[in-house]
């Protein structure tokens, strides 16, 4: 395979040749991406893959794809057909999400330096949302490329507030339950606690040694959950920012965390295949989940009538 016996270097030699937006200051990241991308495939080449469906109308390179609850929109996933083309955005689309569970909008960040909000019956753009200096990564306040995160009125599609303090991408943010609370997660390896209604940095959250890849408020505002590509999860104490527990046990990348609905348990999810889960109290792994033939993305717990199981 081509992409595993060449060199990094010359790779991402190659990519700055075919994309202009790979400049000097992005280098390095892409290099540190094509080394990662390359264990992973050196991991699973051996593996069965199959084609189920073939999606093709794009003239240039797919960058994002995202699949509502039902797994059917934009495109229908049954037949291939494409249902709706979202056209509006000046540059790459980056990032892709659907409201889901509803599934009747999906948003757009894009290197044009704004966010789009689409209905998904219709194909209409239903907001165009602007301000960032810089690409747009993710969409939830919203976090992007350019260190900062804004938050945005949605209903008449206007800039609240800009929150400043990283100093690189801002790639995961999270509200609390009330919504007057906010976490950012950023490449600098610092996690940071706003003040909605101010704007105000409350805390900033330091101690992991990589990249945050996603952060989570307890149901009581009382602990704050990280997690990392330095292979840990971390508790902080939402009073003072203070770190409470480090927990380990993952031999590869944290992909995602999340609490359960008490706020008792804590589950992570690891390049290395497993997920765990761990007793916030007490900061033991309660259970390791292996059967995965990959890495594992995402986890979630079943939220029940009268709890979480």
């Amino acid at each position: 395979m081509y992409f595993l016996r060449t060199d990094p270097d010359e790779l991402v030699a190659e990519i700055r040749r075919t994309e202009p937006l790979v400049t000097e200051g992005r280098v390095e990241q892409v290099k540190q991406l094509v080394v990662r991308l390359k264990q992973k495939l050196s991991q699973r080449e051996h593996r069965d893959v199959s084609l189920f469906k073939a999606l093709q109308a794009h003239m240039l390179p797919l960058t994002n794809v995202a699949f509502n609850k039902s797994g059917s929109r934009i495109w229908d996933t049954a037949s291939g057909t494409e249902l709706h083309s979202l056209e509006g955005h000046r540059n790459v689309v980056y990032a892709i999400a659907f409201n889901n569970p509803y599934g009747d909008k999906v948003a757009t960040g894009s290197f044009d330096k704004t966010c789009k909000l689409w209905s998904t019956d219709t194909g209409k753009c239903l907001h165009t949302f602007r301000g960032h200096m810089a690409e747009i990564g993710t969409l939830v306040a919203t976090g992007s490329m350019d260190t900062t995160a804004k938050l945005w009125d949605v209903e008449g599609g206007e800039e609240v507030a800009t929150l400043t303090g990283h100093t690189a991408e801002v790639i995961t943010v999270s509200f609390n339950t009330a919504g007057d609370l906010l976490l950012t997660g950023s490449f600098d390896h610092t996690v940071s606690l706003w003040e909605v209604a101010s704007g105000r940095r409350v805390h900033t959250l330091t101690g992991h040694r990589g990249e945050i890849t996603n952060v989570q408020l307890n149901w009581d505002c009382s602990l704050i959950l990280s997690g990392s590509m330095d292979k840990t999860s971390k508790l902080w104490s939402a009073a003072d920012g203070e770190c409470v527990a480090t927990l380990t046990g993952h031999t590869e990348e944290v992909l995602d965390v999340c609490f359960d609905m008490t706020g008792q348990l804590v589950a992570t999810a690891s390049s290395d295949g497993t997920a765990r889960v761990y007793n916030a109290a007490t900061y033991r792994c309660l259970a390791t989940l292996e059967g995965h033939k990959g890495e594992i993305s995402k986890v979630s717990h079943r939220w029940a009538q009268h709890g979480c199981e």
